[in-house]
């Protein structure tokens, strides 16, 4: 997510939401301080919330998390930075409950996206819910048919699709500039090597590990899964193609007048890895549309230092190659041999 300079945190798209139904709700009383929730108050929650308080539009009643480092340390900045004591959670019925927010962010890790923006929907609350919407393709159709039961707008994280250079990006490649596309690459290569064991270890005090393993299996304690690293392991997560990937073919839906591919095809494995995560740290999935192929493809433990890129889309098309990137911006590879066309990454200005 980037600078929000106006109601931009409150509005959306029907690209970016799983059900966009009451929007006028939210836009009816432009004076209006909504009562916001923040669910999850780890490290993206937390930027989540910085631009919700920095929105104008947001009060922040509550915070919410398991962690009571986080929470505590999160109540605090609101306190400084909005001069109001939020009420603290460590469980999000109990708060849904007690303050019936306007807004709910919901920032927690994967496994939990669903069941908390469900319950919130419910409450009357509408959601903002980090990417990926769920875990399984069916806790997704769930999350749609809650909100459009509920008549709720639900926006996904899904926040590239706002990024003042993405939006340049697509419009060069709508354009038919690069001519016309027959393939698309979506990818993401870290390095790493094959890492190694961490043992568990006790739960740390005030982390109620319970409550964060949820509806998912109750496995002992790992720093490796928390406060960071649960997108590792199958059971919170589905790894990297759940995380960047859901981004970058996401940019292949926003480009592309299909609806989706026509079938799905992967392959990969844990080849390399040699410490106690359990997501593939190779895997290559082939996309059929009608139109055009695409493909995404990931590597946990040796970057591409072979090519110019290690994240983002390469759009193959007829007059070039067109890369969509991140910290890197945008670049058009002329097939003519004509200046490759540049745009940098616009990270630090306004969404559109």
């Amino acid at each position: 997510m980037l600078l929000t300079n106006r109601r931009t945190f409150l509005k959306t798209t029907a690209a970016g939401t799983v059900a966009l139904t009451s929007l006028s709700e939210l836009t009816a009383n432009p004076d209006k301080k909504y009562k916001t929730a923040l669910i999850g108050c780890g490290w993206w929650g937390n930027n989540i919330l910085k631009y919700a308080m920095e929105c104008g539009e947001c009060k922040i009643v509550a915070v919410c998390d398991v962690d009571q480092r986080f929470l505590d340390q999160t109540a605090e900045r609101v306190e400084k930075e909005m001069g109001n004591q939020p009420k603290k959670y460590g469980d999000f019925r109990e708060l849904l409950d007690k303050e019936k927010p306007d807004i709910v962010i919901n920032a927690t890790p994967d496994h939990w996206h669903p069941l908390i923006t469900i319950a919130a929907v419910d409450s009357g609350a509408h959601v903002y819910v980090e990417k990926p919407v769920g875990h399984t393709i069916n806790e997704g159709k769930a999350m749609i048919a809650a909100a459009r039961r509920n008549d709720r707008v639900v926006q996904v994280g899904t926040h590239r699709r706002v990024s003042p250079h993405n939006m340049s990006g697509m419009e060069f490649l709508k354009s038919g500039k690069a001519g016309k596309i027959g393939m698309v690459r979506a990818f993401v290569h870290y390095g790493g090597g094959p890492g190694e064991v961490v043992p568990d270890s006790e739960v740390p005090e005030g982390l109620d590990w319970n409550m964060w393993c949820g509806p998912a299996p109750l496995n002992p304690f790992n720093k490796l899964m928390h406060p960071k690293g649960f997108r590792n392991f199958l059971d919170y997560a589905n790894g990297q193609i759940a995380d960047w990937g859901v981004h970058w073919m996401d940019q292949i839906l926003w480009w592309t007048e299909e609806k989706g591919p026509r079938n799905v095809s992967s392959t990969g494995g844990r080849f390399i890895k040699e410490d106690n995560t359990t997501t593939p740290d190779t895997q290559v999935a082939t996309l059929q549309f009608e139109d055009f192929t695409a493909t995404w493809e990931h590597r946990y433990y040796a970057a591409n230092h072979n090519e110019k890129h290690n994240i983002g889309c390469y759009f193959y098309g007829t007059k070039g190659v067109f890369h969509m990137g991140w910290l890197d911006g945008w670049n058009f590879y002329p097939v003519n041999g004509d200046p490759v066309i540049h745009e940098d990454p616009k990270l630090d200005e306004p969404d559109q």
